[in-house]
């Protein structure tokens, strides 16, 4: 496996506990549905969280959050439909996008909650 898929695996790792740390319960890890995949899929109270996880270096210096495409879009929202209805869950569905950074003394996390809207 490649360094960056494996720093990839980490940083949604540490995404992962930040999301317990605020208090969502983790529903799904890397969910595959058609053509997408969600890196996590997390509830808090009626929220579904469908999170996609970001990672990179300190020197990375693009605007991560415009990293996702239209296309990637299109499949997140349809994965989720299908997660919801799979699942039969009366939810709020939100999209969010979790960055993390790998500094020297450890990752910097943001959450972004409401990233994008589904048309």
């Amino acid at each position: 496996m490649g360094n960056h898929n494996e720093f990839g695996r980490l940083g949604e790792e540490v995404a992962e506990n930040f999301l317990i740390q605020k208090g969502y319960k983790i529903l799904q890890k890397n969910y595959y549905y058609a053509k997408a995949e969600v890196d996590i899929v997390a509830q808090k109270g009626d929220i579904l969280a469908i999170v996609e996880v970001k990672s990179r270096s300190q020197g990375f210096v693009k605007d991560l959050n415009n990293l996702i495409n239209p296309k990637k879009i299109k499949l997140l929202v349809k994965a989720a439909d299908h997660y919801v209805q799979e699942n039969n869950l009366d939810v709020e569905v939100r999209f969010d996008v979790i960055t993390v950074i790998k500094t020297k003394s450890g990752f910097k996390v943001e959450h972004l909650e409401d990233a994008f809207h589904h048309f």
